[in-house]
């Protein structure tokens, strides 16, 4: 496994792959890298003549300061990682290299782009878009894997793809969870003993949801969760949406879509740390 830091470097050495007509998978990350991300890579890894895993912090999806300074960074034991999972190459660049310029591009996809993280999170989504669009642009990959965690993000991704016209198929993976059912991010490796031990109850509301939603109204589920969650000493519940699964458009009630999913972000602890996940409730 070869580490670039350097956008050349990276490039002249995936010239000469393209040029023996190998395929080229590319997993994007922020690293702080965990089994959901290993997950990404053996997908890649199975789909491709060669893999290239990027492990970059991008500070233009970040509108809180704080958030970006805290975000946990460990190349090397992201490369120790990677390299048990077989990657062919980490790109891992400065924020110079990534931005000589300002990035003043402008990325807007509605309605994906600006309900739930999009309404909360302004500038976070055009963030994305310049950083993967860049990316795209330096690794040409045949197909790029996203974690579905990151629901609302795979469907701006998606988005961007169409308006610019890229080569690029986006694969998705399933969402990888602990064994008590909490979703793996980056982010849980900032949560206080005392706060992972709480935060498995977020998906287990949801699960417990599901069941509750087959006698209940679609605004009776979205109380039930949101009251359950809030209960939890530690826990605060910033939004919920019932959505299309396609459109990411709230619902009014259960028969106007046949792709149904809940969305859910949620504030742990004291500091806090923001925690996302989803279900789904129907799915054609």
């Amino acid at each position: 496994m070869k580490v670039f830091s350097k956008i050349v470097d990276l490039q002249n050495e995936l010239f000469e792959v393209r040029k023996q007509g190998h395929s080229v998978g590319l997993v994007p990350t922020m690293g702080a890298l965990h089994e959901g991300h290993a997950s990404l890579v053996r997908h890649s890894v199975k789909d491709n003549d060669v893999t290239v895993v990027s492990v970059f912090v991008n500070p233009t999806q970040f509108n809180d300061k704080n958030d970006l300074k805290n975000y946990p960074r460990d190349l090397k034991a992201d490369c120790e990682l990677l390299e048990k999972c077989k990657a062919d190459y980490v790109f891992a660049p400065e924020v110079e290299d990534m931005y000589p310029t300002p990035d003043t591009r402008q990325f807007e996809y509605p309605p994906v782009s600006t309900v739930m993280e999009g309404a909360h999170r302004p500038g976070h989504f055009n963030g994305v878009c310049q950083v993967v669009s860049r990316l795209f642009y330096i690794v040409r990959p045949d197909r790029a894997y996203f974690g579905e965690k990151d629901w609302q993000q795979i469907a701006v991704v998606k988005a961007m793809v169409r308006h610019l016209d890229l080569k690029v198929q986006i694969v998705e993976c399933p969402i990888v969870r602990d064994e008590d059912g909490l979703a793996r991010s980056s982010r849980n490796t900032l949560l206080k003993p005392e706060e992972r031990a709480i935060a498995p109850k977020i998906y287990e509301v949801l699960k417990d949801s599901v069941e509750y939603s087959k006698k209940h109204s679609l605004k009776e589920t979205h109380d039930f969760v949101v009251d359950k969650i809030n209960a939890v000493d530690g826990l605060d519940v910033e939004y919920f949406s019932i959505v299309d699964g396609n459109t990411l458009q709230d619902l009014a009630d259960w028969d106007s879509s046949d792709y149904v999913v809940g969305c859910i972000t949620v504030y742990c602890g004291k500091t806090p740390i923001r925690l996302i996940d989803h279900i789904k409730y129907k799915e054609s």
